[in-house]
Parts: structure tokens; C-alpha cells; sequence
């Protein structure tokens, strides 16, 4: 029977929710902040315009 290993995880900065590693996010695993297209879109919408540069 297949297991995963135990995988890096990490919070979302925009929802919270925990997302883990992914082969193709090993190259930039330390930059990656949002678990989803949806939650990187929302940042933009959420931040004032101000903190938009």
C-alpha cells in the first residue's frame, strides 16, 4: 500500500487554510503564499490602494 510521506504545509495568507507541497512548487515552495488562483485574485481586492503597488 502507497503512503505519502509527511508533506510541507502551510498556511494560506488569505483564507487560512492549510495547503501542502506540491512537486511542481518545489523550485519556489518559499515563495508561494495562496493556496489558490481565487485567494492570489482576492489579495489584490483586499489590500488598501494604498499598499497596491
Amino acid at each position: 500500500m502507497h503512503r505519502k510521506l509527511h508533506l510541507s504545509e502551510k498556511p494560506c495568507r488569505c483564507c487560512g487554510r492549510l495547503f501542502v507541497w506540491r512537486k511542481k512548487w518545489a523550485q519556489v515552495w518559499d515563495e508561494v503564499k495562496y493556496c489558490s488562483e481565487r485567494c492570489r485574485r482576492q489579495r489584490k481586492q483586499s489590500l488598501p490602494p494604498e499598499a497596491q503597488t
